[in-house]
């Protein structure tokens, strides 16, 4: 566990060996996230890495374009 402290401007200063776990250096974009009352700071993936994970859902092209048509419909009326 570590402490750091939060600057006068709300900003946060984790200490140099949590960024570098976390590979975060300057301009780095994060998300903050809360979770049962904690703060979940996480770098945002590049696409790269994004294209490595497997799909979450899948779907066939078939069911794409129908759920795309659906959508279309529901936006025109």
């Amino acid at each position: 566990m570590s402490k750091s402290r939060v600057g006068s401007k709300g900003e946060l200063f984790p200490p140099k060996e949590i960024r570098e776990k976390l590979g975060l250096h300057a301009h780095v974009k994060v998300i903050y996230k809360i979770e049962e009352g904690k703060l979940i700071v996480e770098p945002v993936p590049n696409l790269e890495d994004v294209l490595k994970e497997p799909p979450s859902v899948e779907i066939t092209l078939e069911e794409f374009h129908g759920f795309r048509k659906e959508l279309s419909r529901k936006a025109e009326s």
